[in-house]
């Protein structure tokens, strides 16, 4: 979290104590490298948002949405800022990590292989 205020670093440790259940699952997959040996980092400050999952590797944030967001254009927005700062941006609903893990990790995998070749 280096170079950024200190509010947006409170926040953020604010985020870290509360995941949702869904997040702690998904994180409880990517953490320690246990997905494809990919390191993920939670609440990862990227210009002035917050990612729930970020692969700084891969350059890919991953981000758990409840029926809230739904048709969001705040997260059209923030998407297209987070694209900006040259990452990719995956999106999946909660149920989606209750209902099928299996294919939530290998939508990640298949993602960060895809920003790997695109680096190379």
């Amino acid at each position: 979290m280096r170079g950024h205020s200190t509010v947006q670093i409170g926040r953020a440790r604010r985020l870290l104590r509360e995941l949702t259940e869904a997040e702690r699952k998904l994180w409880r997959a990517l953490r320690d490298r246990r997905h494809a040996g990919l390191k993920f980092v939670r609440q990862e400050p990227i210009g002035s948002y917050i990612a729930d999952f970020c692969c700084r590797e891969r350059r890919l944030v991953v981000e758990v949405d409840g029926g809230q967001h739904a048709g969001s254009r705040r997260d059209l927005i923030r998407d297209a800022a987070l694209a900006a700062a040259g990452y990719r941006v995956l999106r999946f609903w909660t149920h989606e990590v209750f209902q099928d893990l299996t294919m939530v990790l290998d939508t990640i995998y298949a993602r960060a292989m895809e920003a790997g070749s695109a680096r190379a």
